[in-house]
């Protein structure tokens, strides 16, 4: 059995989106010939923590793990924040009104914490991994990221030992939705983009997560770029005893920043509870997980506070059940962001596997959109148009009204993690055989 090493910054404890892809790699790997051998962080500054995650873990699977320094805590400090306060990627706060200390921090976070805050771990990774790979055998490495510091500590280790590497590209790293956002110097973009050009230059391959960021790598110079999408875990979405909504409840499953603050939805949604006789008392908005204060704002200016559940952070359990109780799923990408026909999150796979309605709102020449009409699995409408979200949503509580909507989305299997994993697989034997 072939052995790879797979540096990566997310793993159990940590929760979120983020330690899904590789997790659900590793549980399936040995299906396929290949040994996982896990780096990752003793004492990382997790946003989310998902004990329950634990149990994908294979038995016997080798995790290594070194002492990490992150400037979170001195963050903390200077912000005044309690050190139980988790923090968001590159220190972004999207309160009302962030101070000037916290402003600072950001630009300090995108000019000098380059290519991220992680920068730290990069040294003494290649020194301990050097060490470590001198001693054990190991026939390739992986590197996943964000954040993209488990690339440069791969490309030192190429450097060193000539090793195959296999860079994965969960999300871009300039054309990420939250860049702009960090106060990029014209320097510091230089910089961020010249080690971006350097590891898809420098692996022996790449993996990515959409058609459209293949294409864009591609485009960049990147070759031997694979498509592997994210997926589901059919173990994961077999809940028993699931017991649906009684409302016309609409879902949404993730982070809600100010750039996904469906303005336009809310509209719709008051509009039709003004127009529609029960339309109000049937209608719950439930959004799970973080949600910005400028979102839940504008659904009490609509007039909707009394049909808005907020729900904090679940357990990835937890949540599966809660997509197979909702009526409606709503799946939102960031208008905002340059690579946003390129967006698949990782939630929508376990959408389709739930077999309820998606209702995303998005590009509606990307590649969600693709899916969506491949599969029948749903629909999506564009940020602005508000005629089409609002047939939409008259679609679905006509289907709700009348107990029609199940759905079984067609072709999906393709997008189950076994069979994912076993297109890795077959990457990671090209590579070592090139």
């Amino acid at each position: 059995m072939h052995k790879v090493l797979i540096i990566t910054y997310y793993w159990p404890p940590s929760g979120g989106a983020g330690v899904q892809r590789w997790l659900k790699f590793v549980k399936y790997l040995r299906e396929f010939g290949w040994e996982p051998v896990i780096y990752t962080p003793l004492n990382a500054e997790y946003p989310v923590i998902d004990d329950t995650l634990s149990k994908d873990i294979p038995v016997g699977i080798k995790v290594i793990r070194t002492p990490i320094w992150e400037p979170y805590e001195f963050y903390k400090k200077i912000t005044g924040k309690k050190s139980t306060v988790k923090i968001n990627s590159g220190f972004l706060n999207h309160k009302r009104s962030p101070g000037l200390v916290e402003k600072l921090s950001v630009w300090i976070r995108g000019n000098l914490f380059i290519p991220d805050a992680r920068k730290f771990w990069i040294k003494p990774s290649v020194r301990f991994l050097n060490k470590y790979l001198n001693e054990n055998e190991i026939d390739a490495i992986v590197s996943t990221g964000p954040p993209h510091s488990m690339h440069l500590i791969a490309l030192a280790l190429k450097d060193l030992l000539l090793i195959p590497w296999l860079a994965d590209f969960r999300d871009p790293w300039t054309d990420i939705d939250y860049y702009k956002d960090m106060k990029i110097s014209a320097f510091a973009d230089r910089m961020h983009k010249l080690l971006e050009l350097k590891t898809i230059k420098g692996c022996s391959a790449m993996v990515v997560v959409s058609r459209d960021m293949k294409v864009n790598y591609e485009r960049m110079g990147a070759s031997n770029v694979h498509l592997i999408t994210n997926g589901f875990d059919t173990d994961d979405m077999e809940v028993q005893d699931v017991v649906r909504d009684a409302k016309f409840s609409i879902s949404h499953i993730g982070t809600l920043p100010p750039s996904i603050n469906l303005k336009g939805l809310w509209q719709v949604l008051a509009d039709l509870s003004e127009t529609l006789p029960n339309f109000r008392n049937d209608l719950e908005i439930k959004l799970i997980g973080k949600v910005d204060n400028s979102v839940t704002d504008d659904i009490s200016a609509f007039n909707l506070g009394n049909q808005f559940a907020s729900i904090e952070y679940v357990t990835h359990d937890k949540a599966a059940m809660l997509m197979k109780q909702s009526a409606i799923l709503l799946l939102a990408i960031n208008k905002e962001s340059p690579n946003a026909k390129g967006i698949l999150t990782g939630k929508f796979f376990e959408y389709l596997a739930s077999g309820r309605p998606i209702f995303a709102i998005g590009p509606s020449d990307g590649n969600l959109a693709q899916i969506l009409e491949e599969t029948e699995a749903g629909s999506i409408s564009e940020y602005d148009d508000l005629e089409g979200m609002k047939k939409t949503v008259l679609m679905l509580y006509g289907k709700y009204l009348s107990n029609d909507l199940n759905n079984i989305p067609k072709g999906i299997e393709k997008y189950a993690r076994r069979n994912l994993t076993a297109e890795l697989a077959e990457v990671l034997n090209k590579m070592i055989e090139n």
